[in-house]
């Protein structure tokens, strides 16, 4: 028989979020239930709640940033107990055979991955996430929070973390090498800290100076405005890697010019706008643009493993659920340094 769980609600793309009740289906023989302690706020939750992208599932219940302890597991469940701490991120789900699955890359599954939210499982059933206070999915999808993460700190890394942790080592960020982060919101502050402790120089490019403080507090050598045209003459030529984390539309051209030889450009920040840029600006110092998104359960784990052991979390401000609206509002005005979490307690 299926549970009921308290979730936020959104009844369509003009309405606020409501409290409501959702049916969690009981564990099957490899899946876990989790009674979701945090769940953070991601951009991608507000575009979806507030109908910005197509194809949005109405009624829908957002929310990819959770962290919980275990509360029941199935008679075949192997990798976690309960009373475990854990986490779900951005997809609960795979076709678990194609080439990119079995290399550890589901995230990238040419069938579709099953997202946490706004997608279709096993089941048929139209996937709800973590503004929610329960959730059940396939062990295989579930992550392991390290003791030295709190788990209100571990929540964004589900999906923040891994965004900036996963360009960051696969295109080598590292000693040696100068890596330049823009933008210093929910992503950025995260990208300066994992890339200042794999030992990377980095730089925040920032549209003003007003993060300055925190972000030689988490790490940085330097932030410059981008407001500032001396800030691309000065720099020119070099960056080895820049992550460029914001969604506003920019000068794509204007940011390649600051690579050096064989640099790479890496877009996780989704603008509305396509990007353009010309020829040039890529063949000059044989210059690469990349795109990434988050990285598999493999490097999640890894990811995770690596903040614990460095002692990072993500900074956060703890709400409760009647607040998740005004949240929504103070994200899209950058008002917020630089993640909220939502306490699963108040749904």
């Amino acid at each position: 028989m299926p549970t009921i769980a308290n979730a936020y609600i959104a009844n369509s793309a003009t309405s606020a979020l409501q409290p409501g009740l959702i049916e969690r289906s009981d564990p099957g023989e490899f899946d876990i239930r989790i009674a979701i302690k945090f769940c953070g706020i991601c951009h991608s939750d507000i575009h979806t709640a507030r109908g910005d992208w197509a194809n949005v599932n109405f009624p829908i219940v957002v929310g990819h940033e959770i962290s919980g302890i275990v509360e029941a597991v199935g008679a075949k469940v192997t990798r976690h107990a309960v009373g475990d701490r854990v986490g779900v991120g951005c997809f609960v789900d795979s076709c678990r055979n194609c080439v990119n699955c079995l290399a550890g890359e589901e995230q990238h599954c040419l069938s579709g991955s099953t997202s946490t939210y706004n997608s279709v499982g096993r089941d048929g059933r139209s996937t709800a996430g973590g503004y929610s206070n329960s959730i059940v999915v396939d062990e295989n999808y579930v992550l392991r929070i390290p003791e030295g993460i709190s788990l209100e700190a571990a929540a964004p890394l589900l999906c923040a973390g891994i965004t900036m942790y996963s360009p960051l080592r696969n295109w080598g960020a590292g000693p040696g090498k100068r890596v330049a982060i823009i933008g210093m919101g929910g992503l950025g502050h995260m990208g300066v800290k994992i890339a200042t402790a794999l030992g990377a120089q980095v730089t925040v490019l920032s549209q003003s100076l007003r993060k300055q403080e925190d972000a030689l507090r988490f790490g940085a050598a330097a932030c410059h405005a981008t407001s500032d045209p001396a800030t691309f003459a000065r720099h020119k030529g070099y960056f080895d890697l820049i992550i460029n984390t914001v969604s506003a539309d920019i000068d794509i051209d204007q940011y390649l010019s600051l690579l050096a030889l064989n640099g790479t450009l890496v877009i996780v920040g989704l603008p509305s706008k396509p990007l353009t840029q010309r020829a040039w600006s890529l063949a000059s110092f044989r210059r690469n643009l990349a795109g990434s998104k988050m990285g598999g359960i493999r490097q999640t784990q890894e990811m995770l493993d690596f903040c614990a052991a460095h002692g990072l979390g993500a900074e956060v401000e703890v709400i409760p659920a009647s607040e998740i609206d005004e949240a929504f509002d103070r994200v899209i005005d950058s008002a917020v340094r630089y993640r909220f979490v939502i306490d699963a307690a108040t749904f």
